[in-house]
């Protein structure tokens, strides 16, 4: 009992009768040109036009009313609101498919039909139910007993258990019209399985796009950061006694933030979906002044780099500049101004990058921070790439190696 009474305690019952109710005033235009047009047509026989007027051409009419696209996110929309329940998972959005256009357009009929037998029934059945729970107590016009066979009183006493009977079937009707209406919502007006495979896909491109601004952002503005940071450490220390030496820094300083301003800037505009912006193109070629900025951040640096790495393609190009880049800036972040090797080229049609930098030196200005998501970035570029990675602890020194194949560029 306590199952049966709780949905309509909840208010489920009520919202689903609604949405029953709505779909029965939704059909009555659809039934008066029905009764307009059966009169024009050549049919003959009543019961032939019986169905037409209120069955075939007013479901035939809600069908083509539903194909409309809008129609599914307006009775998606009602579905989620009223109906609840499973219906309550619903994403309402107009059809986008001739598909999901059918599929909403058998939902619409469906619902009409459904709330109109329900709003009739809702209209019919209480009033019946109140004669027949009154009729005991009611001394009722004699015709109207007779004409129901019921001229004696034990008659009439089995009128109260009749209308509570009507009452309840038609309360279990209600809620089993609208528990299975609340079943089937998800299926007509649901995605199919090809809009929700496009949606996946869009998905996995928004979040892929996402990662790779955020890879930008960690790789260019942080690097920017953590220079910055220890070449305004080492501008002020020599600024008395090396003002020469303190301009260069400040010089570089300038530098890298307006390089970093201008990655930013890109960003944002790619956030804002502005393609006026252009992308920032720093490839190996522009590695000189990276390395540059990383010695005047006081950091000892020995690059070995062939000459040829700048004519690899331009995708691998980029993402190793990227990732050297990344690499320089987790030496500056967690060990300080340590000597750093670099050895950067060509082996086969492979391009390496190797570097290196001692573990367990005095961290200096900037050591020790950041999120640890570098790493992470740098072997996304290299699984973007098929290429190969390798990071970690050996012996005394931190060693990172990275393997790209040069075909993955073209």
């Amino acid at each position: 009992m306590v199952r049966v009474l709780r949905p309509l305690i909840e208010g489920t019952t009520w919202r689903r009768w609604s949405h029953l109710v709505v779909g029965g005033a939704l059909l009555m235009p659809y039934w008066f040109l029905a009764m307009s047009l059966t009169p024009l047509l050549p049919v003959g026989g009543p019961v032939v036009t019986l169905l037409l007027m209120l069955l075939v051409l007013p479901a035939a009419a809600t069908f083509v009313t539903g194909l409309v696209p809008t129609v599914r996110l307006l009775e998606g929309s009602l579905a989620k609101e009223l109906l609840g329940g499973p219906a309550a998972v619903l994403v309402p959005e107009s059809a986008r498919s001739w598909e999901s256009r059918a599929r909403a357009a058998a939902w619409f009929a469906l619902h009409l039909g459904a709330g109109v037998v329900v709003s009739g029934l809702s209209l019919a059945v209480p009033p019946f139910a109140v004669v027949l729970i009154l009729t005991p107590v009611v001394t009722w016009d004699t015709r109207l007993l007779e004409a129901w066979g019921w001229q004696g009183a034990w008659h009439q006493w089995a009128g109260p258990p009749a209308g509570l009977a009507s009452l309840a079937a038609l309360l279990a009707l209600i809620v089993a019209a609208g528990a299975l209406m609340s079943r089937l919502a998800p299926w007509f007006l649901g995605p199919s399985a090809a809009e929700r495979l496009a949606d996946a896909e869009a998905r996995a491109v928004r979040l892929a796009e996402r990662n790779r601004l955020a890879r930008e952002l960690h790789d260019s503005v942080g690097h920017a950061l953590s220079v910055v940071t220890l070449q305004a450490g080492a501008a002020g220390r020599v600024l008395d006694h090396d003002p020469a030496f303190a301009r260069e820094a400040l010089g570089a300083i300038e530098e890298s933030a307006r390089a970093a301003l201008e990655d930013l800037d890109h960003v944002l505009g790619l956030l804002r979906e502005d393609p006026s912006r252009p992308a920032p193109q720093a490839t190996l070629k522009d590695l000189g002044r990276l390395l540059e900025q990383t010695r005047i951040a006081g950091v000892e640096l020995d690059a070995a780099v062939d000459p040829e790495v700048e004519q690899v393609p331009a995708a691998v190009s980029r993402e190793a500049y990227r990732i050297v880049q990344e690499g320089l800036t987790n030496a500056l972040r967690h060990a300080g101004k340590v000597p750093v090797r670099l050895r950067l080229g060509i082996a086969g049609d492979r391009l390496e990058v190797e570097m290196s930098n001692p573990l367990g030196a005095p961290r200096g200005d900037g050591a020790g921070h950041g999120g640890g998501r570098g790493l992470a970035g740098v072997r996304e570029r290299v699984t973007v790439l098929r290429g190969d990675m390798a990071a970690g602890a050996d012996a005394d020194a931190w060693r990172f190696r990275v393997s790209l194949p040069l075909r993955s560029g073209t």
